[in-house]
C-alpha cells in the first residue's frame, strides 16, 4: 500500500505538477526544451528494467488490419478537422502552409520525430510501464494516459488544444495497448499533429505560430 502511496505522488507530481508549474511561470523554460533530457533519463530509466530491451522502442510489428484500420481513422480525423475549421475558424483554413510554406515544410518533417515520439515514449510506454501496477485496469491506465496527455497541453492556453489533446491521448493509448508499439503510436501521432498543422490548428499547439506567417 505505502508503494502505491509513493507511486500516486510521484505519478501527480510528474503528470499535474510540472505542467502546472511551467503554466504559472512559463517564463522560466520553453516546454520543448525538456523533452530531449527527459527522454534521455527515460532510457537510462528503461535499461534498468529487466523487462525491457532498446528495441522495444523502435519495433513495428503491425498486422496488416490494424494498419488499415487506423488509416481510415486518420481519413476521418482529417475531414473532421477540416469541417471543424470551416465552421469555427474558417480564416485560419492551412493558414500555416499558406502563410509560410517553409515554416510548414520544416514542421512536417521535424514534428513527428522530435516531438510526437519523444512524447510517446513519455506518455505511452513509460506511463504504462511505470504505472501500470497503480492502474490496473486496462482502461483506467488508458484514460490516465488520455488525462495526462491532454493536461499538459495547458501550456499552451488553449481549450481547443486540452479537448482535442484529450480525445488524441485515449486514442493512442488504445491503439498502444493494443500494439505496445512506441514507433506505430509516433507515426500516428506524428500524422496527427501534422493534420493539425495544415489544416488551420496549429495556433492551439504552438504559441508563437501566429508570428511566423
Amino acid at each position: 500500500m505505502l508503494k502505491k502511496i509513493i507511486l500516486a505522488i510521484e505519478f501527480t507530481i510528474l503528470f499535474f505538477g510540472v505542467p502546472l508549474f511551467i503554466f504559472f511561470d512559463k517564463n522560466i523554460i520553453h516546454p520543448s526544451s525538456l523533452v530531449l533530457p527527459v527522454i534521455i533519463g527515460l532510457i537510462l530509466y528503461f535499461r534498468k528494467q529487466k523487462d525491457f530491451h532498446l528495441g522495444d522502442l523502435v519495433r513495428l510489428n503491425i498486422s496488416k488490419q490494424m494498419w488499415i484500420r487506423q488509416i481510415v481513422v486518420l481519413i476521418i480525423i482529417a475531414l473532421f478537422l477540416t469541417g471543424f475549421v470551416l465552421v469555427f475558424e474558417p480564416e485560419n483554413l492551412f493558414n500555416l502552409p499558406k502563410g509560410n510554406i517553409l515554416i510548414w515544410g520544416v514542421l512536417m518533417l521535424l514534428y513527428p520525430v522530435f516531438s510526437a515520439y519523444g512524447q510517446e515514449i513519455i506518455f505511452r510506454k513509460f506511463l504504462f510501464m511505470r504505472y501500470r501496477s497503480l492502474f490496473q485496469n486496462r482502461w483506467l491506465l488508458i484514460f490516465a494516459s488520455g488525462v495526462t496527455f491532454s493536461f499538459v497541453h495547458i501550456i499552451f492556453f488553449s481549450v481547443i488544444s486540452i479537448i482535442f489533446s484529450f480525445v488524441a491521448g485515449v486514442y493512442l493509448a488504445w491503439v498502444y495497448s493494443r500494439t505496445e508499439s512506441v514507433l506505430f503510436n509516433a507515426i500516428l501521432h506524428g500524422v496527427l499533429g501534422d493534420l493539425v498543422f495544415t489544416f488551420g490548428l496549429g495556433q492551439h499547439f504552438w504559441v508563437d505560430m501566429m508570428k511566423w506567417l
